[in-house]
């Protein structure tokens, strides 16, 4: 399985951890990135996690990820799938309105996500996230989660 194909699906099963951890405060997804085995997803939020909270995030991803559960996808018109899921398919970038079919991405009970990207079938695939550093920017109130992707 590609690499940066195991970061990106690693990206909806850390965003499920930070939300499971710290709460629906940390919903909002303003950018991610990867490239090879390393990734970020930035989030808004109004403070540092403690280190307690990073090492929760991090065993409640790798306890999913050890679940070896399976990825669901759609293929859905845009109105259907706000109805299904309302706002919680959003980011902070966002979809131009012109789209009108959406690809949706669902880790059931964890994440769901507009995204067309490729993906893992299940989250037994991943390998293992090791959060590297975490970064706070106050005056943005965004929350910068690098990690990295291991076998």
């Amino acid at each position: 399985m590609d690499i940066e194909v195991r970061t990106h699906s690693a990206l909806h099963v850390l965003k499920g951890a930070v939300v499971k951890v710290l709460g629906m405060d940390a919903k909002w997804t303003a950018s991610t990135y990867v490239s090879g085995n390393h990734g970020r997803l930035t989030v808004k939020f109004n403070r540092k996690p403690s280190e307690e909270e990073v090492r929760r995030i991090e065993e409640e991803a790798n306890n999913k990820i050890r679940e070896d559960v399976k990825f669901n996808f759609y293929e859905l018109d845009r109105s259907e799938a706000e109805v299904r899921w309302g706002d919680l398919i959003y980011d902070l970038f966002p979809i131009p309105r012109e789209v009108r079919v959406l690809k949706i991405v669902e880790i059931p009970g964890w994440n769901v996500n507009a995204c067309n990207k490729a993906h893992v079938d299940s989250t037994g695939e991943i390998g293992r996230i090791k959060i590297r550093k975490i970064r706070f920017r106050k005056s943005k109130e965004l929350l910068e989660i690098s990690f990295d992707v291991l076998d």
